[in-house]
């Protein structure tokens, strides 16, 4: 079987027009071109891309948090639609809660919509447990947000999980023909 190279690589300023392209088109605009600015240059904030040579300068995906004290609050993760169900959503959740073990943050924590099942279920997958529920969160139609935490990711046996995450991402990924470059499964 032939696998597909993929690369998980921290976002740039001259990624930002794949970024914005990328936001409209997985969350109708949710933030402008400006938003993106400030996280590109912002310390406190990591913005990670997916690529891969088979669809050429492509965003396939993209996650973000920020570092808050000793939590990493993930605020953006996104695959392009065409994308859904082939295991980078898993890929780049992993990649974030590495990079945050690496920065030695703690936890972890996000809102997600009450309704997207998918994501939920993807986020549990990970360990993320339900803390509470923010009220008519999403202006778009007032639902309400899941508030899910991952904590312990810098605790020493925390390794054997991240293994074990590391493994469960290779085999989604290589189930649709997918594979990370060395480079990007640290």
């Amino acid at each position: 079987m032939n696998l597909f190279e993929l690369k998980i690589q921290s976002l740039a300023w001259e990624h930002l027009s794949l970024i914005v392209e990328l936001d409209k088109t997985c969350f109708n605009g949710l933030w402008s071109k400006e938003a993106y600015q400030r996280e590109l240059d912002s310390p406190n904030s990591e913005l990670k891309g997916l690529f891969s040579p088979k669809t050429g300068e492509k965003l396939l995906g993209m996650g973000c948090f920020w570092s808050i004290l000793e939590e990493a609050h993930i605020t953006i993760l996104a695959v392009d639609p065409q994308y859904h169900r082939q295991g980078m959503g898993a890929a780049l959740l992993y990649s974030l809660i590495n990079t945050a073990r690496d920065r030695s943050l703690e936890r972890a924590t996000l809102e997600v919509r009450a309704s997207n099942q998918s994501a939920i279920s993807l986020y549990e997958k990970f360990g993320f447990q339900i803390a509470g529920r923010r009220r008519r969160y999403y202006k778009d139609n007032d639902e309400d947000a899941l508030i899910l935490w991952l904590g312990g990711i810098h605790k020493p046996e925390f390794a054997q999980t991240k293994a074990n995450w590391k493994n469960f991402v290779n085999q989604g990924l290589k189930k649709s023909s997918w594979q990370l470059t060395v480079s990007s499964q640290q």
